[in-house]
């Protein structure tokens, strides 16, 4: 009887280092955000060990992750660049985001029960008639969490993790696209809310059809937003 090599199993990855890992990557991508870090902006693994004070192990092992996302790529003997902002981005990031959200809400008007699209409702609602009274920081930054947990709550629905986590990646590159106005402004708070309010009508309704157009709408618009037109 022949005598087979024992095969070895892979190793299991540590959970202190897998943990160490994804905290680095959420500190890297929070820096950006914030601007402590600029696009096209070149670093070393050593100021990014400052500028997110992780460990350099855990710096070493994200950075395939963030070059997979796109968020950063190596230049050799130069060291680390960010992703840069430029038309070609703006294009590509919005249309990703149309291709997503577009098949999102039709799956979304599809599935969704009427209590879940009822509820969404009566906060969008609830929400514009609380903007029109008089907007404050508070509610400013409620109607921001608001209409980013809409779309996040939208695409997650599908139960596709492979495309939820290409759109929480492309949903950063448009944050970063507007730069400063990574928030919803005081003046464009109410129409924001309109074009959300026109999905969910669509939704409402079981409009599958109106409900794509209608986030196509909103995201043509969100474009232009980005881009100062």
């Amino acid at each position: 009887m022949p005598c087979w090599p024992k095969v070895q199993s892979p190793p299991v990855s540590n959970t202190a280092d897998a943990r160490a890992r994804d905290h680095a990557y959420s500190s890297f991508t929070q820096k950006l955000l914030a601007k402590d870090i600029a696009p096209g902006q070149i670093v070393s693994q050593r100021e990014l060990v400052e500028l997110t004070g992780m460990p350099l192990g855990a710096i070493r092992e994200m950075i395939p992750r963030l070059e997979a996302d796109g968020l950063i790529q190596t230049v050799p003997q130069r060291g680390l660049q960010v992703l840069s902002i430029d038309l070609d981005l703006v294009r590509n990031a919005f249309q990703l985001r149309r291709i997503i959200e577009g098949e999102a809400i039709a799956v979304f008007c599809a599935q969704a029960s009427d209590d879940e699209i009822a509820r969404i409702t009566i906060e969008h609602e609830d929400m514009r008639a609380q903007a029109i009274a008089g907007l404050t920081p508070e509610l400013l930054d409620r109607a921001q969490q608001m209409d980013w947990a809409f779309h996040d709550r939208v695409v997650d629905a599908m139960g596709n993790r492979i495309i939820s986590d290409i759109h929480r990646v492309n949903t950063m590159k448009i944050r970063l696209i507007r730069n400063s106005d990574t928030r919803i402004l005081p003046e464009l708070a109410v129409s924001v809310l309109d074009e959300h309010l026109a999905v969910i009508r669509a939704l409402s309704a079981r409009d599958c059809a109106g409900a794509v157009a209608a986030i196509h709408t909103h995201i043509n618009s969100a474009k232009r937003r980005a881009l100062g037109l």
